[in-house]
């Protein structure tokens, strides 16, 4: 029995449906009016909506049962993990950086407009270094291994990848003056929107969203971003505001002639879990140990993945220049 109440909890936890559950039993309906309440309605939304996925997969014969599988086993396998590695490095940086903070951009709709945009800048920077320094590639490169896109996606990460994300942009939020109040809001947003861009062309065909496509990110540009075309290739940075991947130049759209040719550059079975989740490490560590010399083998670390000591690179900015 204590199996069976460990898997019901499991799923419900995948579901994120626990805390609605809560507000029924509770009968307190009014608190559906409240942050807590209105978080508690949206969070069941992206799982359901892949269950979903599934079955109009499954109808349009594109079950797409490879990434599942392996999104699945990484799914487990975080879990796991997570229940003996848990950093909270949000509630770390801001206890740290806080008493430097020069200025506190009011809770106001306009101080809520400033912080989502240094949120967007944090994230950007994360991200960006996520594909230009290979070590942190390393932990990145498991989000970008399926070579078909669903909402199932937003669960591929290696597990200590969210700690320096949330590193990096916390530390950018805070000592810009985001109020960690507001900070929380916005990553909430920004969580559920950043999951619902990986949806899939089996649930949402065109994903570019008329006219919106021009002012934000939509699932479109974020279908361009987990794409190997050389086109594509190292852009679109941003979650849901584009505005830094316009200012420094990483800002590309999906063009019909070139479809989305999902995964990533390097030959690898996506289908495998040990495959996807430890071979760009086994691979950063095969070329540091064969790298002549201290400052070659600190290179691989430190440059963007395809760099290497001989200058036959293949990175991204090489491959997108060879247009």
């Amino acid at each position: 029995m204590e199996i069976l109440q460990t898997l019901w909890n499991e799923i419900v936890g995948f579901f994120g449906v626990q805390r609605f559950f809560n507000i029924l039993a509770e009968g307190n309906y009014e608190a559906l009016l409240t942050y807590e309440g209105i978080t508690a309605l949206i969070a069941p939304i992206i799982p359901f909506l892949i269950v979903i996925e599934v079955f109009l997969g499954r109808l349009y014969k594109k079950p797409q049962t490879k990434v599942y599988k392996a999104i699945f086993l990484i799914y487990v396998f975080n879990r796991i993990v997570g229940r003996f590695v848990s950093i909270g490095m949000v509630a770390l940086c801001i206890g740290f950086l806080s008493p430097y903070v020069l200025f506190k951009a009011p809770f106001t709709w306009y101080g809520f407009i400033y912080g989502y945009i240094v949120w967007e800048f944090g994230h950007f920077i994360y991200h960006y270094l996520g594909h230009k320094v290979r070590l942190f590639w390393c932990f990145h490169a498991t989000h970008h291994t399926p070579e078909d896109m669903n909402l199932s996606v937003t669960y591929a990460h290696f597990f200590f990848e969210g700690t320096y994300a949330d590193t990096i942009r916390t530390t950018v939020c805070i000592l810009l003056g985001v109020e960690p109040t507001m900070l929380f809001v916005i990553m909430f947003i920004d969580g559920t929107y950043g999951a619902f861009i990986h949806v899939g062309e089996n649930l949402i065909k065109d994903a570019r969203f008329g006219f919106l496509n021009k002012i934000m990110l939509t699932p479109s540009h974020h279908r361009v971003h987990h794409s190997r075309n050389p086109l594509y290739l190292d852009t679109n940075y941003c979650n849901l505001l584009n505005i830094w991947d316009r200012v420094f130049g990483t800002y590309q759209e999906e063009q019909k002639e070139v479809p989305p040719e999902y995964g990533i550059t390097r030959p690898i079975n996506s289908g495998n879990f040990w495959d996807i989740y430890f071979s760009e490490f086994t691979t950063l560590g095969r070329d540091v140990f064969f790298a002549p010399g201290i400052l070659n083998k600190l290179k691989y670390i430190v440059m963007p993945p395809g760099w290497s000591h001989t200058g036959d690179h293949k990175t991204a900015a090489v491959i997108r220049k060879g247009l």
